[in-house]
């Protein structure tokens, strides 16, 4: 097998079995490994420490498979896919007539680098992101087809990372009868419509499904906007709880369109809820100049921040936003933001928010912490697993 040996010194976060190491720390390469092919990995002095799968096209130059040195084939994907369909098991059991759609596989975090798997009703939808995940991509199908037993098996790997790796972009079925365009699933009892084949991700921030619950008893008899909406998973659930008035503010039409259906699937009046097409930073100062106020806002962007040099202007925009929030509340009002930016730590993201609070010249009392659902889950060796951070905050 092929190998790489470490630079002196360069073996700490292999000790913290932490499951990547960069171009960087790579001293010498034994052989002539092709992209993704599985490698054995030893210190400078000789020590083994892992098998993981080379990448030579990107920063990371390899995703550690295993710490112990077993043999990478079928059984091991076998395991590891049962192992993360037992936990999902385990977190949702007692749940299955309020919840069908849920992450199977989240990547490092579950021992598969650069492989993720959602379920949304009867069909998985995956993700190959990684050379070693591309290279092993027909027999994890296999494994997911074998212990899930779906409808179908349909991929979504149309994503700019995968250029990193060296890899182009892919969508289309993989197993099994192809998805509808839209399939309907249920989350916290709310019936939400899915656009799998197109729609973000693999089709629905699955990630956000406890603070869309958290919005939802929040709702009561209060006026809401829903900033970045997509397909208004937060709306939808506001205006099931009793909300007075939704608004869903998104760029997107095709998305405002599917949050319209999502509506109707529950049965909401249309007088309850209204659309605005448009970009949230201007829509939002329109709507301070014409004196609007709502009692619940959800700010909930796209990722801002995508590589260190960006993480200036990225700040900017995050405290921008959220002093156009905080300035649309009503007195105890509340605020539900959010940074889906990895690069983005919590504490940072709470002063930002706080500074925003400053000059908007509102008082602010956090009242909840929120972070990425249990599915998502975030493994104590690879703390990069965890990037969705958000506050509740009561405004007076």
């Amino acid at each position: 097998m092929n190998k790489i040996i470490l630079k002196p010194g360069r073996e700490k976060s292999l000790i913290r079995r932490h499951p990547w190491i960069f171009s960087g720390a790579v001293g010498k390469i034994v052989g002539k490994p092709e992209s993704g092919e599985t490698i054995q990995i030893f210190s400078a002095g000789g020590s083994f420490f892992a098998v993981g799968a080379w990448s030579p096209h990107s920063q990371i130059s390899v995703r550690v498979w295993s710490f112990e040195n077993l043999p990478i084939d079928r059984s091991f994907f076998i395991s590891r896919i049962k192992d993360a369909i037992a936990a999902r098991v385990a977190m949702f059991s007692g749940c299955e007539t309020r919840l069908n759609a849920c992450r199977l596989i989240a990547a490092e975090s579950d021992g598969l680098p650069g492989v993720i798997a959602d379920r949304y009703g009867d069909y998985i939808i995956c993700q190959f992101l990684s050379a070693g995940a591309e290279a092993y991509r027909e027999t994890i199908i296999d494994g997911l087809q074998e212990i899930c037993s779906p409808a179908g098996i349909y991929e979504r790997s149309d994503v700019s990372v995968r250029q990193k790796e060296g890899l182009s972009e892919r969508a289309g079925i993989l197993c099994g009868d192809a998805p509808p365009e839209v399939i309907e699933i249920v989350e916290n009892g709310i019936k939400y419509a899915v656009n799998v084949r197109s729609g973000h991700k693999t089709g629905f921030y699955l990630d956000q499904r406890d603070n869309r619950r958290a919005v939802a008893v929040n709702a009561a008899n209060r006026t809401v906007l829903n900033c970045f909406s997509y397909t208004g998973g937060f709306g939808t659930a506001a205006a099931v709880h009793g909300a007075t008035h939704v608004t869903n503010l998104d760029s997107s039409q095709d998305a405002l369109a599917m949050s319209d259906k999502n509506m109707r699937l529950n049965g909401i009046n249309e007088k309850q809820y209204s659309n605005i097409e448009g970009d949230a930073f201007k829509v939002l100062r329109e709507l301070r100049a014409q004196g609007q106020k709502f009692d619940l806002i959800i700010l909930d962007p796209p990722k801002f921040i995508e590589s260190q040099q960006q993480l200036f202007r990225g700040c900017r925009g995050y405290k921008d936003i959220n002093i156009l929030g905080l300035q649309l509340l009503n007195p105890g009002g509340l605020l539900f933001t959010f940074s889906c930016s990895g690069l983005m730590e919590p504490m940072l993201f709470q002063k930002i928010v706080a500074d925003a609070a400053l000059d908007a010249k509102r008082e602010a009392l956090i009242v909840g912490w929120l972070v990425q659902a249990p599915d998502h889950a975030v493994s104590m060796n690879f703390p990069e697993g965890f990037y969705l951070k958000g506050l509740q905050l009561q405004v007076r």
